[in-house]
This record gives C-alpha cells, structure tokens and sequence, in this order.
C-alpha cells in the first residue's frame, strides 16, 4: 500500500532566503527587515559531536541581560512622567509592546551570534530548522500577534494612571516573579501536555511540532488557537491564579515577569549548545531540587516527541519531575559540562 500523501503545508523546507526577491511578499521582507534569522547564510556553524564538552552559561548574566532591558523602558516612562505627565492606558500599551518586541528582537540577534560560536544541539546530525516556505505568512502574523495581544489584556487589566515605575513594590517583585514562573508553568504544563495526550487538542498543537530542530522565531510558529492560549489564555489565567494567592500583580511587577518569561521562551527555542538556565529569581532553589529547565530539555521535547512526548515544561522542570515526564539529557548531562571555557551572553 502507497504511504499516504504528505500535507504540503506540514513542509518544513526552508529556500525563500535564497529567492530572487522580486518575489518576497510584505511577510518575507518583514522577517529580513528585522533580521529575526537564526543564522547568517554567509557564516559557518561550528558543529560538535555529542560527546564535545558542552560549554556551562553563569546564571548571573542572564539575571543581568533580563533586568537592565527590563528597566530601560521603566526608566523612559518615569522621565515622561517627571517631565510631560501620566500617559493614557493606549499609550502605554502601544510603548510598552514595542519595547517588549524590540528587546525581543534583539535578543534573537545575540542569539544568532552566539550560534555562529557555539553551534547547536544535535548539529552533528541536523542543522537547525529555519522559517519554512510555505509559512513565511504564519510565522509573520505570529510575529505581529505577539506584538498586539501578550501585552494587551494585562496592561489594561493592570495598569493605574497615577502610577508610575517608581511605585513599583520592590519588595514583592523579586518574590513575585519567581512564583509567577512556576504558577506560569502549572497552567502550560497542564494544557501542553493535555494537547499531547487528547486527540481533539493535538489537532491545534500539531502545527508547532513540526519543527524538530526550532529556532527563535519558530517559537509562535503554531496554529491560531494555540496561539491564542500562549499569548493571551495561559498569562490570563496566571495572573488570575496570583492575585487569587493574594499577590499584587501590578503592572510595572507584571512588566519584570514577562521579561523573565519571553527571554526564556527565545532562549529555549534557540537550540544553543550550552548549557543555558531558564532564569528566574528561584533558579538556585530549583536546581537543588533537579527542578530547573535548560536549552536541551525544550529542544528534546521537540527532537524526541510528537504525539507522544516529555519534558512539557517551558519555565521550570517543577511539574515534569512531580508527574515523571522528564527525560534524560543526551549532551548537556552535568558530567559532559565544561565549566571552565564559559559561553558568554552580550549584552548588545
């Protein structure tokens, strides 16, 4: 019997690079415009083998990169406070998506220049995956969702004209964003694996797994309800859940936790061979605990899992080490660390 027929948009080809431009659509020239590639064409990928020391990423730097882009637009904000006024809640919105796009933005172009240094998990078998022909479009209205709908719902649920950055409670935001990275994960955890495991679900996750080597920008590549449940369902209801546990959730602390939580998610999708955190301030508790999520866990939910997977967690291991869906790591295992010639994150 004849294998059944591939679905041409399941093609996970990826040419338009290389096209004659004249082609390109508005899509294709988005994506160059701001130059979210995982690689550079022109440049080689240093390439291991699976038993290459795998260069150790110090936490510390990543607290450092999140927290100083974190703070520039809370800094801007409280100067147009000080010198013009209070901002409506549109402008707000409109000032605080853009920045959370271009930091995002520029943390792909770091990225990328780490990969052309450190080269990727799995290299030696198969080089990363880029944005397919056929979904230039999909991953450009995923790039544009982004902007438009993570930030919308909790600025207008959060945001209170007469404050500004520097009401911000200190006091909690540390504590705060820490919770908020394991109640985050719970809530994705849960519906994750659920679009797994019930037939009707996986029909919306499918899309998103058929990238077996992702990339930055192939991190919203998905269908439009999982789409609308990571950037609007999951964090809805995740804030809900912490002002339910009586935390304040203000909007300049709802600000540090979605830096914390978007760095993650490019970082997590970037397949960078090093030995990477997902950051939060209880990282140290986690780890103690085996509880912490590095590069290769999420890269091994994609490699190793379709319909039926593992590692389901995007921010911590907290729920795939309670329910036992964690899986061992093939190169970054803590006995093939090298943590002497450190990978190094740059700030610009």
């Amino acid at each position: 019997m004849a294998a059944p027929m591939r679905n041409p948009k399941d093609s996970m080809t990826s040419t338009w690079r290389s096209w004659d431009r004249s082609k390109w659509t508005s899509s294709h020239w988005l994506l160059e415009i701001l130059n979210v590639h995982h690689i550079d064409l022109n440049q080689e990928v240093p390439v291991h083998q699976k038993t290459d020391k795998v260069p150790y990423a110090p936490e510390l730097q990543f607290h450092r990169w999140v927290l100083l882009h974190a703070f520039v637009p809370l800094a801007l904000h409280q100067l147009y406070i000080n010198y013009v006024g209070y901002p409506s809640v549109w402008l707000v919105f409109i000032f605080y998506s853009l920045a959370l796009e271009f930091i995002a933005v520029h943390e792909t172009h770091v990225l990328r220049r780490m990969g052309h240094k450190i080269g990727f998990f799995d290299g030696d078998k198969h080089a990363r995956d880029g944005v397919p022909d056929v979904g230039v479009d999909k991953t450009a209205r995923s790039l544009l969702s982004v902007i438009a709908f993570r930030p919308m719902l909790t600025t207008f649920l959060t945001y209170r004209a007469d404050e500004g950055p520097a009401s911000m409670r200190w006091g909690w935001v540390f504590f705060e964003t820490g919770v908020y990275a394991v109640v985050l994960d719970f809530w994705y955890y849960m519906m994750h694996r659920s679009a797994h495991e019930i037939e009707h679900l996986w029909r919306f996750h499918r899309t998103h797994h058929l990238t077996k080597h992702p990339n930055p920008l192939l991190t919203a590549y998905a269908d439009t309800v999982q789409e609308f449940i990571d950037i609007v369902g999951t964090p809805f209801i995740t804030y809900a859940t912490m002002k339910l546990m009586g935390f304040p959730m203000g909007f300049y602390e709802w600000w540090v936790c979605q830096q914390y939580v978007v760095f993650t998610e490019v970082l997590g999708h970037s397949g960078l061979r090093m030995k990477a955190t997902a950051v939060n301030p209880w990282t140290w508790l986690l780890r103690l605990c085996d509880m912490d999520l590095v590069i290769e866990d999420h890269d091994l939910h994609h490699r190793k899992g379709w319909k039926n997977s593992h590692n389901y967690g995007k921010q911590t291991r907290v729920w795939d080490r309670l329910f036992n869906t964690d899986i061992p790591r093939i190169e970054g295992h803590d006995a093939n660390i090298d943590y002497v010639n450190t990978a190094k994150l740059p700030l610009i």
